[in-house]
């Protein structure tokens, strides 16, 4: 069965902040394997311009996806979760993200389309401070398996 592509446009915003701290980076480093003393050590990123530890690039998939998990999982989407997997993500910043942010993030669905018997269905993320700057936005793509017919 097809996706209903009456949430195309839909909106979902995170029901509180996401509060970015140094132990969630570092631990978020850890899982990636990625020892760049700048995700580890305010001394190290301070050093290298910032004002305290930043994330690294690949750090919004922690909290990016928090509000269009009401979407995602509105029964009347019609996604079946047992046949997702994961599409494609990336990431578009306008600054880093640094211990101590507290974020908020709106998600949209922006697309859902077919290929062959998948269903597409992207989700675009507006990652803001609470003052309301924009610091970065993600693109997440999930497929729906043997979806459509």
């Amino acid at each position: 069965m097809a996706l209903n592509r009456d949430f195309v446009g839909r909106t979902f915003e995170a029901s509180a902040p996401y509060e970015v701290s140094r132990t969630k980076i570092r631990e978020f480093a850890a899982a990636i394997g990625d020892d760049n003393p700048i995700y580890r050590d305010k001394d190290a990123a301070v050093a290298a311009g910032h004002p305290d530890v930043i994330a690294p690039p690949t750090f919004p998939i922690v909290f990016s996806l928090s509000g269009a998990g009401q979407g995602i999982s509105d029964p009347g989407l019609g996604l079946n979760y047992a046949m997702v997997v994961h599409g494609e993500q990336r990431f578009e910043y306008r600054r880093p993200i640094y211990a101590g942010d507290e974020l908020v993030c709106t998600s949209t669905i922006t697309e859902i389309r077919s290929v062959g018997r998948n269903e597409f269905l992207t989700i675009r993320s507006d990652v803001t401070s609470t003052s309301g700057e924009l610091v970065c936005q993600t693109y997440n793509t999930i497929v729906e398996r043997g979806g459509a017919a």
